[in-house]
């Protein structure tokens, strides 16, 4: 046993590997500039997507995470970014995004137990109504 106090570079990190030199987050990410801006907005409206399905129990093992005050937080959220970019990122990305978000919207209604008005549910008063 040493007297010694550890050096920072002698103290294992958690998963059991000496501490390293801080590492290279330039090397190691993508600069965000370079990314292009439709990419970042179908990513968001994609990420949404899949959330707010888990959230309205259609996901493997559904009922256990079905939760429709957050899947209508997440499709009001989808249903602005979509209509607000819908010009900025063209018919070609925003066609699809639709679709997806007029299928949450049904699937939304399907799921509730007593449905919102047409025109009231998630997403609607940028959308219209979804029947």
């Amino acid at each position: 046993m040493s007297d010694q106090t550890p050096q920072p570079s002698d103290v294992p990190e958690p998963s059991g590997t000496p501490h390293a030199a801080s590492p290279d987050f330039d090397a190691m990410t993508r600069d965000i500039a370079d990314v292009p801006a439709v990419e970042v907005i179908t990513t968001v409206a994609v990420h949404l997507m899949s959330s707010a399905a888990v959230n309205l129990g259609l996901a493997e093992g559904g009922e256990t995470h079905k939760d429709l005050d957050e899947a209508r937080k997440l499709i009001q959220a989808l249903a602005g970014l979509v209509t607000a970019s819908a010009t900025e990122i063209g018919s070609y990305h925003a066609a699809p995004l639709r679709d997806g978000l007029k299928s949450l919207q049904l699937a939304f209604r399907e799921a509730s137990v007593v449905p919102d008005e047409p025109g009231q549910g998630p997403g609607e008063k940028f959308t219209g109504p979804v029947y």
